[in-house]
């Protein structure tokens, strides 16, 4: 599993960790069952504190898309949880302000943007 945070992101690198192992699972590249790296192992590998990779898979945890167990660390759930329409839309809405910030902090002007996503 690679997952990478970028400093200059102005995403809190929690939110990052979380987005990109959610895409992975939703896509089928982390399977049911799968085992996620350990907090602490991900964290090292990232070089961030602990509470930030906890955050991420506690926020996994709550939208159903992982299982954590004592001594057996966490793993995929068995299924992508179904979204409520307005889950649905409030995530989508979240990843279009990040990707409008990220936009500007790279100094793209909105048609910029919007050319990108349409590419």
């Amino acid at each position: 599993m690679i997952v990478e945070v970028d400093a200059a992101n102005p995403t809190p690198p929690y939110e990052q960790i979380r987005t990109q192992i959610e895409t992975m699972i939703a896509t089928g590249v982390l399977a049911p069952g799968s085992h996620l790296p350990s907090i602490r192992q991900l964290a090292g590998d990232l070089g961030l504190a602990v509470n930030t990779v906890a955050r991420s898979y506690r926020e996994l945890e709550t939208h159903g898309f992982v299982i954590t167990r004592v001594r057996s660390g966490t793993t995929v759930a068995p299924r992508r949880p179904t979204m409520t329409p307005a889950e649905t839309q409030r995530r989508l809405t979240e990843a279009a302000k990040t990707y409008l910030t990220t936009a500007r902090v790279l100094g793209m002007s909105i048609d910029d943007a919007i050319a990108a996503l349409r590419s």
